[in-house]
């Protein structure tokens, strides 16, 4: 299965009749580590009216923690916790900082407010959806490499390094599901010139354009 993560973590603020909420998200791998952030964050903005949190541990989403710290019950922890759940991000924990500006906002106002705190932790961050798919390397003449690189952009493929010699060698990665239909669409394509190597299988992300690997 497929799951988004927070590949580098994000922080954003907004004002809110004079309100600050400053959100900040990171990736976490369990409990440990999110209640460890939250601690820090909570260190860090001692003097602030609340800390709210939220953190989604497990590829299924298994465990789900909220606190509305101080706010009224169901206005900050559980809309924070939400937005990460629609949003389908697993393994984060975000921490909404708010400092009170002295204008009361109302439950709609609060939940709307802390919502808005998680956007812009995200808008900042650089998420990245994490597939399960088959690191390979193909190998061809330089006749072959144009109809190569054509199927690879009609299905994909993400192209990870590529080597020029006497012949050409290009390292990829593609979703699971689609790496035998690349092979016969390959070995068609170059009447069966080209020699199609599968190195691993292994979850891999597109971020920012780069190819970026995980292990599991």
């Amino acid at each position: 299965m497929d799951y988004k993560i927070i590949y580098e973590p994000g922080e954003g603020e907004i004002v809110e009749k004079k309100s600050r909420f400053i959100g900040i998200i990171r990736s976490v791998e369990n409990e440990e580590q999110a209640l460890a952030f939250i601690a820090a964050k909570k260190k860090q903005y001692w003097n602030a009216t609340h800390n709210c949190w939220a953190y989604v541990i497990g590829k299924n989403q298994e465990i789900v923690r909220c606190s509305d710290d101080g706010e009224p019950s169901g206005t900050a922890g559980k809309p924070m916790l939400d937005v990460l759940l629609k949003e389908e991000i697993h393994n984060a924990v975000v921490v909404v900082t708010r400092y009170f500006g002295g204008t009361l906002l109302g439950t709609g106002g609060l939940v709307r407010a802390y919502q808005q705190g998680v956007k812009a932790a995200l808008d900042n961050a650089v998420v990245v959806k994490k597939l399960p798919g088959v690191k390979g390397k193909v190998t061809t003449d330089y006749n072959g490499i144009g109809k190569i690189q054509y199927i690879m952009r009609t299905m994909e493929v993400l192209e990870m390094a590529s080597e020029y010699t006497d012949i050409v060698t290009v390292d990829f990665m593609i979703p699971v599901e689609k790496y035998q239909s690349f092979v016969d669409k390959v070995t068609e394509g170059t009447n069966g010139k080209a020699e199609i190597t599968k190195l691993a299988e292994m979850y891999y992300g597109d971020a920012l354009g780069e190819c970026v690997l995980f292990e599991e």
